[in-house]
């Protein structure tokens, strides 16, 4: 996928201007490309456009004006995108109480390596992702994965954590938004 570039970033009082107008667009994208898991994982698959949008997001919420500053919003952020033939992916684990919260991610620190994509052909692809992503005693709640599909697209999202495992059909429109973003 090609990476966002910083012409294609606005200034946040031109993106306020304009925000409303692409807000309800991009969040068809996300919706196209979110995927529950277990009912604690969210899953979205992040292209150009859900990354331009939260780089501006950031931009307008931070006020953020320096040359310097907004070039490395758009570095972080590209960070997320898949490369050739990848699918880059936000991983939010979502527990309301906080010692429930807790007590898992301390539990679950060899998560990412139980994150994989099932293709059509029953293989599984499994997830890389910065080991910087997990503490010594616990694991973030927003992970950040790449699965190396070689351009194919998934049918399912899963986890095969001992005592957890779960896996989610994805739907035919978010394969669909899957096929586009790595065809771009």
């Amino acid at each position: 996928m090609k990476p966002v570039t910083r012409d294609q970033i606005l200034d946040y009082v031109t993106y306020e201007e304009q925000r409303e107008v692409s807000r309800s667009r991009i969040l068809e994208e996300k919706r196209l490309r979110r995927v529950h898991v277990a009912g604690v994982f969210t899953f979205l698959f992040e292209n150009p456009d859900t990354v331009r949008y939260q780089i501006q997001e950031m931009i307008r919420t931070e006020r953020i004006v320096k040359e310097a500053d907004i070039r490395h919003e758009i570095d972080t952020y590209n960070e997320l995108l898949g490369g050739d033939g990848e699918l880059g992916c936000t991983l939010l684990i979502e527990i309301d109480d906080p010692e429930e919260r807790k007590d898992k991610l301390g539990r679950w620190l060899a998560l990412p390596r139980h994150v994989f994509l099932r293709m059509e052909d029953g293989s599984r692809v499994r997830a890389s992702f910065d080991e910087r992503q997990i503490g010594d005693t616990r694991l973030s709640s927003v992970q950040y994965f790449k699965f190396d599909v070689r351009g194919g697209v998934p049918v399912a999202i899963g986890v095969d954590l001992p005592g957890l495992v779960a896996e989610t059909l994805l739907e035919p429109p978010t394969r669909e938004a899957l096929y586009r973003d790595l065809a771009s």
